[in-house]
């Protein structure tokens, strides 16, 4: 067949190429590239903090445009503002990975970061549910960050430090840091596993701690800060538009710091005409290739690699449960004890998941590690998969609890879900990487990436209907109230966890 021929491809080095330029570089490069990492965690923090800063005053944002006829139906709405961003990143980001291929890494991530500016800080602005979910999706339309920086991460760095930039990534993609030292870690079977494999879940810390954080303690100011903040002041009159500016100053500091940013694409360099594009000659260079005449052979087709496809469907299910909870969390935390809720501030809500987010960091820094080693990956899946459904049945009774009980509990119940769920990401993540070569694992995870999105996109519009629905019948015999929500849940979890069990994924 074809795709079974070998074929050799040309390149002609050329010293005003950008990226002939940046393979000079590593090849003189000694020591941990600090330069091109600080890029890569300004731009990856850049594309994640109006994600996460946004559902701890989602609810209350709902409720002061006024859409929801009844309370019980703030949830329905909230979900669909939550969910138009995944829409919007889910419709473009194939699209957006193509021009990044033809014209640069550095002019994709410019667009996106000065998207962030802008459709960032008109959200803050919005007066209208319309007006806030059309922002949002434009903001996930125009946010081709994370995609794009990850190949800059892989193509940036020698081959020594790969691991180390696309951990960064992924560390702060979802919000997470963790130091250079944990640069890898010895896998069951005692290999070495690069940390970009472990940070998918370390890419939860920051961004948990400091998302949140912004979105719990910023929005309403003047209703928390009356002596700074009057009810006059723009703040007061746009109550949720201090978070958002914080953010947008942070991308516009981001946006003056990428016009720095070395571009990585081999433009100005003559390629042979084939199956072979640009970017996955720099895999290749960024592997050591060098630039040398090479003889390259074909990639199989990923969509036949039967146990990348079930770590796929496994990976995108566990992620819909996860963005649902995320949703559904929030929206239970704040709304009133009369719908089973715990009458939590946006404030208490930004408390809650910012101490879920440090210790989960902990979690993945000292527990995770010899746990992998002892258990291997497969068993610490279902492991934390069964261990989940009982976690999330207990849910609707913590709200029964009151005082400093209900916040010790609550925080505990947040911390050992958030690090079973990192649990099971982590896992997965490290399997797609080992189902394929590493030349392939761009495509892998571009692919899981996308499919992802359009999961997540489902999640919390219909996390948010299920809560709405859920809250009018609280007098049902029948799971009243949040005990249908949670047991909605763990119905989802239980079809991921059987799913593990299918004959290819191991």
């Amino acid at each position: 067949m074809a795709d079974d021929e070998s074929r050799t491809i040309l390149l002609e080095k050329n010293e005003d190429c950008p990226g002939c330029i940046i393979d000079r570089t590593k090849q003189d490069q000694r020591g941990v590239p600090y330069f091109h990492l600080s890029f890569i965690w300004l731009v990856s923090l850049c594309t994640a903090l109006p994600i996460s800063s946004l559902f701890p005053y989602l609810y209350f944002m709902i409720r002061d445009f006024h859409i929801a006829k009844q309370e019980e139906d703030i949830g329905f709405y909230a979900g669909f503002v939550a969910s138009s961003f995944m829409i919007g990143r889910a419709l473009t980001s194939i699209f957006w990975g193509k021009l990044a291929d033809r014209y640069g890494r550095k002019p994709i991530i410019l667009i996106g970061t000065f998207s962030v500016i802008i459709f960032n800080t008109l959200f803050g602005l919005s007066t209208s549910f319309w007006l806030a979910i059309s922002v949002r999706f434009f903001l996930g339309c125009f946010n081709c960050l994370l995609g794009v920086i990850r190949a800059y991460a892989s193509e940036v760095v020698s081959e020594e430090y790969n691991a180390l930039s696309l951990s960064v990534v992924r560390l702060l993609s979802t919000f997470y840091f963790i130091p250079s030292l944990l640069l890898m870690f010895t896998s069951s079977r005692g290999e070495i596993v690069p940390l970009q494999f472990f940070q998918v879940s370390t890419s939860r810390g920051i961004g948990l701690i400091l998302g949140p954080a912004i979105g719990g303690y910023l929005a309403q100011p003047a209703e928390k800060y009356p002596s700074i903040f009057s009810q006059s002041s723009v703040f007061g009159r746009f109550p949720y538009f201090l978070p958002s500016f914080v953010i947008s100053v942070y991308a516009t500091g981001v946006l003056i710091a990428c016009w720095w940013l070395p571009e990585t694409l081999h433009t100005r360099c003559r390629i042979a005409q084939g199956r072979l594009n640009p970017t996955e000659l720099n895999d290749d260079e960024s592997r050591g290739g060098g630039l040398d005449d090479q003889k390259i052979i074909s990639k199989p087709s990923l969509l036949r690699n039967r146990q990348l496809m079930a770590i796929i469907i496994v990976y995108c299910v566990f992620s819909l449960q996860e963005i649902a909870y995320s949703e559904i969390f929030s929206l239970w935390a704040v709304s009133d004890r009369s719908y089973g809720g715990l009458s939590f501030s946006s404030q208490d809500v930004g408390e809650v998941l910012a101490i879920s987010g440090l210790g989960l960091l902990v979690f993945q820094l000292l527990v995770y590690p010899p746990l992998e080693k002892t258990l291997g990956l497969l068993v610490i899946i279902r492991l934390s998969a069964v261990l989940l459904i009982p976690l999330l049945s207990c849910y609707p009774y913590i709200a029964l609890l009151t005082g400093a009980t209900l916040h010790l509990v609550i925080n505990c119940a947040s911390i050992l879900k958030n690090a079973l769920s990192i649990s099971l990401v982590t896992g997965l993540f490290i399997m797609l990487n080992k189902a394929v070569p590493q030349n392939q694992r761009g495509a892998a995870n571009g692919i899981s990436m996308t499919a992802m999105s359009v999961f997540k996109s489902f999640g919390p519009a219909g996390g948010g209907v299920l809560f709405s629905w859920a809250q009018k019948r609280q007098d049902a015999t029948f799971l009243p109230g949040d005990e249908m929500v949670f047991l909605v849940l763990n119905l989802v979890q239980l079809v991921g966890l059987i799913l593990t069990f299918i004959p290819y994924i191991s």
